[in-house]
């Protein structure tokens, strides 16, 4: 039997017990939670806002687009100037933390309910975290965060959200991939076999966390929410060898 080598299986997202879990985020998927929120009529430029798994800031400058002030944070510096600072968000803050209505992050997959409980102590209005979709299954997370602590909104993305490890690619550029096995290369567009979705956590009136969980799709937006500027250039092991992209 031959294995399936498709090139969104090759890039599924499976991570080290230890790692970084660099996969930064599209700034498209993040203003489709920004324009949820708008729709769900939060002022959020009058609120604050704190991503404490920034990366490269890619998350960062979409909430900068809408919210008064953001605060940028990570356990490693990834060399973004634009960085407050490095630190571990799971430390106790204390009087140090930023005063902040919104954390909202794209979290490391295996620490993100340690990330949401954490969230949920220093925001004032709500978290909202990027996961997979897989995330909202498990014994563990339902015991130790949603029985307790539902999420108020489940928003899965009906398209696929593309993260690759490292690199912030868009899904309409080519890229040169190398076969490990047999050294040959070709051009593909990137994809992913991972599916996401948005969990957010939003207190109501009362300053209490609402408990009713609704799930309302994304609908196609990628290309309505992208703007120029959004990707980098190519990283060089992904840049066809003859320099130009088809």
């Amino acid at each position: 039997m031959n294995a399936n080598r498709s090139t969104a299986v090759m890039a599924r997202r499976v991570e080290a017990h230890d790692s970084l879990d660099d996969f930064p985020t599209p700034p498209w998927a993040t203003r489709a939670l920004l324009r949820f929120l708008a729709e769900q009529g939060e002022p959020l430029h009058l609120q604050h806002a704190w991503d404490p798994a920034c990366n490269r800031g890619y998350m960062v400058r979409p909430l900068a687009e809408q919210f008064d002030q953001v605060h940028a944070t990570d356990v490693h510096d990834y060399g973004w100037s634009g960085q407050d600072g490095v630190a571990d968000f799971l430390i106790s803050w204390g009087q140090v933390a930023p005063d902040v209505d919104w954390v909202i992050t794209n979290p490391p997959f295996r620490l993100a309910a340690d990330f949401i409980r954490q969230g949920l102590t220093y925001a004032r209005r709500g978290v909202a975290v990027l996961v997979r979709t897989a995330f909202v299954e498990g014994l563990d997370r339902y015991e130790g965060l949603f029985r307790n602590c539902p999420e108020a909104f489940v928003l899965p993305f009906v398209e696929r959200v593309v993260m690759w490890k490292g690199a912030l690619l868009d899904p309409d550029v080519m890229v040169w991939r190398v076969d490990p096995e047999t050294g040959e290369g070709k051009l593909t567009r990137p994809t992913s076999a991972t599916s996401y979705a948005w969990l957010v956590w939003r207190r109501d009136a009362r300053g209490c966390f609402e408990r009713e969980t609704r799930f309302v799709r994304i609908p196609p937006c990628r290309r309505d929410l992208t703007r120029p500027g959004d990707y980098p250039p190519l990283p060089d092991h992904l840049t066809p060898p003859q320099g130009g992209l088809l």
